[in-house]
């Protein structure tokens, strides 16, 4: 694995439009994508943010998350 294909919180949260603080907190209640730990560092891999994004695909608002 390379650190080149990794992103930092703030990478990642402008890569799927969101707060830093959004992605924070969706990291604290386990309801946003995989992301790596390293020490106090955290990462996030661009591949799995496109398939997190990829599994929220919907027809309908009334359908259910995944």
């Amino acid at each position: 694995m390379s650190f080149e294909n990794l992103l930092n919180t703030a990478e990642a949260a402008e890569q799927l439009r969101v707060k830093k603080q959004t992605l924070e907190n969706w990291r604290l209640r386990g309801e946003g994508p995989a992301f790596i730990k390293v020490g106090r560092r955290v990462f996030y891999r661009l591949s799995v943010l496109d398939a997190w994004l990829a599994g929220r695909v919907r027809t309908s608002t009334s359908e259910e998350a995944a």
